[in-house]
């Protein structure tokens, strides 16, 4: 067995040591976004520090904490907080929760984040369904020998980001009287905001949005075989004729004021989740 198999084994054996049920959703919240956990059941919630082989949260407005609940009727494992390259981690451990929560039988992988808008038609505070992204910015968290027990070699990105989640997204959206967007996450590393030319050029390679997440973490859960949704919350624009400096304190500020609406609609999804 492969050091990362063993470590994935010893991380889920510790997990199931807590807990006593089990569940095929799960559900990773960004920056600003943790407050959807204050709405599970929790059964259990296990800090990222005592869990073996987790890397840390160092980011401020993401709260380091694995919980196991209810959700709306459902049980759900929540990821408050998450991880990114720029904090020095990894590609591959990045996104070493998602092949953990692989481990523990998850289907459906709900992702969220805060991002900058660039299409110019975006305000702050809207939500935008991710229906595709760009890569080409991040490092690829598959480089490296395959493990054939997660899945192939070459997996297929034709749709990154599951059709039917989208369009049940779409008309729980509808019957709750909530405008949703959609478009094209691009992802880069980060820790610096954009400059100005790489916003216009995001733009003109068709990206909507851009942020610091959920690519690579999106890349993994296909390569296991999930079914994934993702959302972005607008919290700052990029392309705009005024100065605009950006702050991270403003898109913490930004993604909360937009949690109500992310809440209810993950509450609703993952009812339609089969």
């Amino acid at each position: 067995m492969s050091t990362l198999l063993s470590q994935l084994a010893e991380t889920k054996a510790f997990i199931l040591s807590k807990v006593k049920s089990a569940s095929t959703v799960g559900i990773i919240l960004g920056s600003g976004l943790g407050n959807l956990a204050n709405e599970i059941k929790a059964e259990v919630a296990i800090p990222y520090a005592e869990i073996p082989h987790f890397p840390l949260s160092t980011v401020e407005g993401h709260t380091g904490t694995l919980i196991f609940g209810e959700l709306n009727g459902r049980k759900v494992w929540v990821m408050s907080g998450r991880f990114h390259f720029y904090e020095g981690y990894s590609a591959q451990q990045v996104v070493y929760p998602v092949r953990v929560m692989h481990m523990l039988g998850v289907k459906t992988l709900l992702l969220s984040n805060a991002a900058g808008g660039v299409n110019t038609s975006f305000k702050v505070g809207d939500l935008m369904i991710i229906n595709d992204h760009i890569s080409m910015f991040t490092v690829n968290p598959l480089l490296g020998k395959n493990e054939e027990a997660l899945g192939t070699r070459f997996p297929d990105m034709s749709e990154p980001y599951c059709k039917s989640l989208i369009e049940k997204a779409k008309s729980i959206a509808q019957a709750n009287q909530l405008e949703l967007k959609q478009g094209v996450y691009t992802g880069v590393t980060g820790p610096t905001f954009e400059t100005r030319a790489e916003y216009k050029m995001i733009h003109l390679i068709g990206g909507d949005a851009v942020g610091m997440s959920t690519v690579q973490e999106n890349i993994a859960a296909v390569h296991c075989g999930m079914k994934v949704f993702a959302i972005s919350v607008i919290t700052d624009l990029g392309i705009r004729e005024e100065e605009n400096i950006i702050t991270h304190e403003e898109v913490l500020q930004a993604a909360k004021d937009a949690e109500p609406k992310l809440t209810m609609l993950f509450k609703e999804l993952i009812k339609q989740v089969s």
